[in-house]
């Protein structure tokens, strides 16, 4: 397959009154066409602060980009000034924010806003670009398509927003899609619905999907590869029935563990994952999950572990894994 996206080194940082905190650290990432790689971790990981980089979207100040690369199109976004990006944004990547009720604009009509990001990036008419929004609307599954498109955000419920929000998104058939909880709020009808679309458009037009989430039934239901975050750093990656059969970081047993499941025992209890993510201005020495990992060694403690490859398209930033794995290979040798 093509390769769509590739992020290399990427890397964030904050400005605070507590000097320069990095909030994305060395993060590496590539999507091919056509695949859905998702991004999970608990709140305070990085995630959206990663979506927000690739858009160039970042607030800045406080955020700016520090470093790395991400090629798109056989070009830098990184680089790019931000005139030569808002031709970029839409056409060839795009995103569907986490709140549709706050990203459409409450005092223009969903035909307004369709036929701005169509004409923005389309020679097209007016009237063209009318027609290509009443075909989204259909596309994304509206009902009464003619009536919605002259309706304002406030007239519609939350699972209309969120398909108008995907409407705008895939207006010009971008290469790369980024779905940042893309299902937050709505019951479990609708994500279900939300999530069969953004999959259907994909099958029709090839794009590469990123989902950023931390509900684990919607990765098994989405994804191709996972990436797992923890303060920032990527700490585990590898195809999603490898992930959710053998995780070999703490942290992703962890979020399995924590995960309901309707083949977990009636009375079997869900795992807890005991503190919380370290503050920016407070990450260790060592591994950020040492103080919360039941396995953590002295060694976790005190330096941090790369991210080495385990085969398979695996790879974890893990001293206890990498010594399980070492185990394993010992074993299997006898």
């Amino acid at each position: 397959m093509a390769r769509a996206l590739t992020v290399t080194d990427l890397e964030v940082e904050l400005v605070t009154r507590r000097g320069r905190l990095k909030a994305v650290d060395r993060f590496s990432l590539s999507v091919d066409a056509g695949e859905t790689v998702a991004l999970v971790g608990e709140s305070g990981c990085g995630k959206s602060l990663t979506a927000l980089a690739l858009m160039r979207l970042l607030p800045d100040p406080p955020a700016r980009i520090a470093g790395g690369s991400v090629e798109l199109g056989g070009q830098d976004l990184t680089r790019l000034s931000e005139r030569a990006m808002r031709d970029v944004r839409g056409r060839e990547i795009a995103m569907i924010f986490q709140d549709p009720m706050t990203s459409l604009n409450p005092v223009v009509s969903v035909r307004s806003q369709l036929v701005e990001a169509i004409r923005r990036h389309r020679s097209v008419s007016a009237a063209e670009a009318a027609a290509r929004a009443l075909d989204l609307l259909r596309q994304v599954g509206i009902p009464d398509p003619e009536r919605r498109l002259d309706d304002y955000p406030h007239q519609l419920s939350g699972g209309m927003s969120q398909r108008v929000m995907i409407a705008m998104a895939i207006a010009c058939r971008p290469k790369v899609l980024i779905a940042d909880e893309p299902t937050t709020a709505l019951d479990v009808t609708i994500q279900a619905q939300i999530l069969r679309l953004m999959k259907d458009l994909q099958a029709a037009t090839d794009m590469a999907l990123v989902i950023i989430t931390h509900d684990l039934g919607v990765v098994a239901e989405t994804a191709d590869r996972v990436i797992v975050m923890y303060a920032g750093r990527k700490v585990e990656e590898g195809p999603v029935d490898d992930i959710f059969e053998r995780p070999l970081h703490p942290y992703t047993r962890g979020l399995i563990g924590a995960t309901p499941s309707a083949t977990r025992q009636k009375r079997g209890r869900l795992v807890e994952i005991a503190g919380s993510v370290p503050g920016l201005d407070a990450l260790p020495a060592g591994c950020a999950f040492a103080n919360r990992c039941p396995q953590a060694i002295d060694r976790c403690r005190a330096h941090q572990p790369r991210l080495a490859d385990h085969g398979g398209g695996r790879s974890v930033a893990c001293f206890v894994a990498e010594k399980e794995g070492q185990r394993h290979v010992a074993l299997v040798g006898a």
